[in-house]
């Protein structure tokens, strides 16, 4: 149940910013001792339902370039210029786009639910913005599970 939970609390949270899978893990990592491995598999899901939801948002990112008001502005030689770009930065370059994409999935800088957008209009090839946001999501939900596990140990029950 614990991992079926944690993966449907944070496909919402990846989908309604309010909703926040870091304090949802490290809840759980404060209040489940069920061993190491455990919480390795509490966040593969917590990671794995957070890519789920940020489907949804690179979908998104990537339809929007068909919207009227979207395709007016890419009307605007300075726009389409600035746009095409960054869509040969993000989009072309797989090594660059892996960076950006792994340190906001890491580290939520720049915001995550935002670079998802992007990376759909930027064209950024799906499986690369699955792999690399999965990466970090489950390198940041396991540092979070890790230190809150470190902390109710040592304050702890």
């Amino acid at each position: 149940m614990l991992f079926l939970s944690t993966f449907l609390y944070c496909i919402a949270s990846a989908l309604i910013p309010v909703v926040n899978a870091e304090a949802y893990v490290a809840g759980v990592g404060a209040l489940v001792h069920g061993g190491q491995w455990q919480l390795i598999f509490v966040a593969l899901t917590a990671a794995a339902g957070q890519m789920v939801g940020k489907i949804a948002y690179f979908l998104l990112g990537r339809s929007s370039l068909n919207w009227p008001f979207i395709k007016k502005k890419l009307e605007s030689p300075r726009w389409k210029a600035s746009f095409e770009k960054w869509q040969g930065r993000l989009g072309g370059n797989r090594v660059l786009a892996s960076f950006v994409l792994l340190a906001s999935a890491l580290f939520g800088f720049p915001p995550f639910a935002i670079l998802s957008v992007l990376a759909g209009q930027m064209r950024v090839p799906l499986p690369l913005f699955l792999v690399t946001g999965f990466i970090g999501r489950f390198g940041r939900f396991a540092a979070i599970l890790g230190i809150a596990g470190f902390v109710s140990l040592q304050f702890g029950k």
